[in-house]
C-alpha cells in the first residue's frame, strides 16, 4: 500500500521524465517513449519506471541504452524538481510490455 506522499512524487516523477523522454525522441524519429507507471519505495530512495516504447520491437534496446544513461537522466531530472524533492531518488528502468499481453490476448480470443 502506498502512501500519499508516494502517490505524490511518483505522479511528479512521471511527468518530468515523460517530459525529458520527449524532449529527447524528438531527434528520433519513428520512435515514442511514454512514462506508463512509476513505483517508488516506502524510504523514497528507489524510483522504478516503466516505460511503453513504439515500436515494441526496439523496447528492450531503448530501455538497455536508458539504463546506461541513467546518471545524465537522474541529473536532468534532478535540475527540474530541486525545488520539489531533497533527494533525488534512483532510477530503474523496465519495459512495460502490457500492451503488447493486451494485443496477444485479444487476437487469442479472436
Amino acid at each position: 500500500m502506498e502512501t500519499t506522499r508516494q502517490n505524490k512524487i511518483a505522479r511528479l516523477l512521471q511527468k518530468e521524465l515523460g517530459d525529458i523522454f520527449l524532449q529527447q525522441t524528438k531527434a528520433m524519429k519513428g520512435t515514442l517513449i511514454s512514462v506508463s507507471v512509476v513505483r517508488i519505495s516506502p524510504d523514497l530512495s528507489i524510483a522504478r519506471v516503466y516505460l511503453s516504447v513504439f515500436p515494441s520491437e526496439k523496447g528492450e534496446e531503448i530501455v538497455a541504452n536508458i539504463n546506461e544513461n541513467t546518471k545524465s537522466i537522474r541529473y536532468e531530472l534532478g535540475t527540474r524538481v530541486r525545488h520539489q524533492l531533497r533527494i533525488i531518488p534512483e532510477l530503474k528502468f523496465f519495459v512495460d510490455d502490457s500492451l503488447d499481453y493486451l494485443e496477444k490476448i485479444d487476437s487469442l480470443l479472436k
